[in-house]
Parts: structure tokens; C-alpha cells; sequence
């Protein structure tokens, strides 16, 4: 990893002679949203402002494996349709409970924000996300927030758009977070922060293509008995050894945190 002078207004010409200390050390944690941060899917959470909070056969009936995106938009205009707003909505994002043992792993990393750079991926929209997590006190924690665009149109639609294209073939076709993840690694690196460790909090399938880029440093947190544990243990089997990260799973946040803390003290 990679150090450099902690600004005191210091200038680097000043290293090693007692002046200026090297930075402490830095690692990544990457966190999904859906069913990690909070404890539902947020889109389907939405449907809890549509009109007997429940949508019709014929726009459930359009949603095709590898597309919720565009499934999602679809569901939003119809909602639209309906007259849901944006206090609507906003209203339930603000009321979606975080996971078991989230708040304790985030007032954590609140104490120990110097060692760790945060940010979320997540195939939800940039919207509720932010709802959710100014409405929970830990928006401030997060140095970036990688999401699909989301907006109000002038008639008060809640618009989505994807995030980006992509080649992979195992992501939905609006993102692949291994490409937004690998991304973001080499750009922190052309500024000369370079991470001893990272780590990967998430549940979903989608979650399982950027653990797979992750180094036998780095440790993922599939949350248990979803998708991206499964897949993980079903690796294992087939392929031992392939998936290279350490591997812990959590029911509880505070699994997380505990990992962390021993991780710190290990470093005193």
C-alpha cells in the first residue's frame, strides 16, 4: 500500500524527519443497499404508495430475467399514472428499517472513519438510497454513492435510467458492479490511494461478480442464506480455491463489525 504525508500543510520533503506521520492505514469496504443496508427490496417496497399497494397482473407480467431495470421503469409509470408523488415515495424510503446490527456496524465505522473509504453499489436508484440513508443519520459515511439515475420529470413522474452498458454476461444489462468496482480501484489508484484491504458487504447474485475480483487479502460478507452466499459455497465445491477472498457470512451486522474491530486490533 501506498502512503503518503498526512496534510498539516506539510509538504512530503518533510518525510522522515519527524515532521509529518505517515497516514494510517486505509482499507475499502463496499456495501450493497438492498436487503444489506436495509432489510427489504426497495423496489418492491415502493409498491407499498401504489394504489392498494399492489400492482396490476399486466405490468408484473412484463418482467424479463436480466432486465428489472426497465421492468422498474415501467412500474414507476404506472405509479405515475396513479398520481404517486415524490412525497410518496420518499415517505417509504425514509421508513425501510436497516438490517439487523446495521446501525452498530455504521456507528463503528463513524469512530473510525480515518481508517476506512466507503462506498455503496447498488442496482437500486440514487433517490432512495439517499432518502434512506440521510432519513437514518449515516449518509456522511459514504465517500460515493455508485447507483442508477433517478429523477422527478416535470409531471412529477419518477423517472429511472440504467447506470451504464457492460460486456459482462453474468450482470443485469443496466450494471455490472465487478466493472464499477475494478473502476474505481484503478482511479483511486491514479490519485495515489491504494487500499491494503477490501471489503465486501452485499447478499445478492449481483453481488457475487465483484466479489470474484476481489484478492486473497480482501474478505467478502455474503449475508446467509441469500444468493451470493449460496453461490460462494456452491464455488467452493466445484472450483476450491477459485474464489480467493475470505469468506465470512453474517445473519447480524454486528458479525461484520466484529470481524472489523479484530482486523484493527491485529494493526496496534
Amino acid at each position: 500500500m501506498k502512503r503518503c504525508c498526512e496534510g498539516v500543510g506539510l509538504p512530503c520533503l518533510f518525510k522522515g524527519v519527524g515532521m509529518a506521520s505517515p497516514r494510517p492505514p486505509k482499507y475499502l469496504l463496499v456495501f450493497d443497499f438492498d436487503e444489506t443496508i436495509i432489510n427489504e427490496n426497495s423496489d418492491e417496497s415502493i409498491v407499498r404508495a401504489a394504489p392498494g399497494q399492489a400492482l396490476p397482473e399486466h405490468i408484473r407480467q412484463t418482467f424479463r430475467e436480466g432486465f428489472y431495470n426497465a421492468y422498474m421503469q415501467r412500474v414507476l409509470a404506472y405509479m405515475g399514472d396513479q398520481g404517486v408523488k415524490m412525497g410518496d415515495f420518499k415517505t417509504v424510503y425514509e421508513n425501510i428499517p436497516l438490517s439487523p446490527g446495521m446501525p452498530d456496524l455504521f456507528q463503528f465505522l463513524s469512530k473510525n472513519h480515518e481508517l476506512f473509504e466507503i462506498i455503496l453499489i447498488s442496482d437500486a436508484n440514487m433517490f432512495g438510497i439517499e432518502s434512506n440513508l440521510r432519513a437514518a443519520g449515516f449518509y456522511s459515511l459514504f465517500r460515493k454513492i455508485f447507483s442508477n439515475p433517478s429523477s422527478f420529470d416535470k409531471r412529477g413522474y419518477f423517472t429511472l435510467g440504467p447506470y451504464h452498458s457492460h460486456k459482462c454476461l453474468d450482470c443485469p444489462a443496466n450494471m455490472c458492479k465487478r466493472k464499477i468496482l475494478t473502476e474505481y480501484l484503478a482511479e483511486r489508484a491514479q490519485e495515489e490511494v491504494e487500499f491494503e484491504r477490501v471489503f465486501y458487504v452485499g447478499d445478492g447474485a449481483n453481488d457475487f461478480c465483484p466479489s470474484m475480483s476481489l484478492t486473497s487479502a480482501d474478505v467478502a460478507f455474503p449475508r446467509k442464506g441469500y444468493p451470493m452466499h449460496r453461490m460462494t459455497q456452491e464455488m467452493e465445491k466445484k472450483q476450491p480455491g477459485a474464489f480467493q477472498a475470505t469468506v465470512v457470512p453474517w445473519e447480524s451486522a454486528v458479525e461484520v463489525t466484529r470481524y472489523l474491530q479484530e482486523v484493527l486490533k491485529k494493526k496496534c
